[in-house]
């Protein structure tokens, strides 16, 4: 009997040690990223998205719903500077999948431009996609993990391609500083889910945003071709965690993003 109420402790100690506690997975935050100021007097985020059975059931199994995430991020960091129009930024795709064993998952993002009297004045879209192999533990916190993980992934890349896709295709509509960023970059929160994520701060290029009276362009155009760095200006050093190569002023190219 005593050597039975001595085993009962160790027993116990073994029993607590071989479940590991579940990790603690923040919410994903981008608030502390720089905004990018449009010249409108509102942005509307909408969703046109309609998931399938398949993939709601997995954004429901999903800590950062995709959708849900996607959105927030987009009210965070586009911020309307003002002037007359419109923008409406619509979300087509947000969603995670297991497909025969694979996590995947795509975002895009379509923003589109309107004068004050409603005429479409520029658009551009931004997509994103990622593919992680399923955890095959059969454990749910583990399939709970690697749906965060993917999302986190996806974020990380749509808040380079989106700023990159405006950068490109709508710098007249950029409200941009006097000193030729659109704001100043914020620190990455340690504390932020997201806090791997060190968006590149925008800087005007040359000629664009600058002289008093510039004509705002009225249509533009989303093209494939790749765009040619610029040279980086001497002394510069990246502070950009999560575009390598990235120096600040150096154009739509320092944000390392393929168009």
């Amino acid at each position: 009997m005593k050597k039975l109420l001595l085993a009962l402790p160790l027993l116990a100690l073994a029993s607590c040690g071989s479940t590991p506690p579940a990790p603690v997975l923040k919410p994903l935050d981008y608030s502390y990223l720089p905004p990018i100021l449009l010249k409108v007097a509102q942005v509307n985020v909408v969703t046109n998205f309609v998931p399938s059975p398949s993939q709601q059931l997995a954004a429901s199994q999903d800590p950062a719903p995709p959708a849900e995430t996607l959105e927030t991020m987009l009210r965070q960091r586009l911020q309307p500077a003002g002037q007359p129009g419109t923008a409406t930024v619509t979300v087509t795709n947000a969603s995670v999948d297991n497909v025969s064993g694979n996590l995947v998952g795509a975002m895009t993002v379509d923003v589109n431009l309107a004068s004050a009297d409603g005429r479409s004045t520029g658009f551009t879209e931004a997509s994103v996609g990622a593919t992680h192999s399923a955890p095959d533990s059969g454990n749910p916190e583990d399939l709970r993990v690697a749906y965060y993980d993917l999302t986190k992934q996806l974020m990380t890349q749509m808040n380079v391609q989106l700023q990159y896709q405006i950068q490109k295709n709508l710098p007249n509509w950029i409200s941009w500083t006097s000193d030729g960023g659109a704001a100043a970059p914020a620190a990455a929160s340690p504390d932020a889910g997201g806090g791997v994520i060190q968006a590149a701060p925008l800087a005007a290029p040359p000629g664009v945003g600058t002289a008093p009276g510039m004509a705002t362009s009225t249509t533009t155009t989303t093209t494939t071709a790749p765009v040619a760095p610029a040279a980086p200006v001497p002394g510069q050093l990246n502070t950009n965690g999560a575009v390598p190569g990235y120096l600040p002023g150096a154009g739509p190219a320092a944000l390392g993003a393929q168009p």
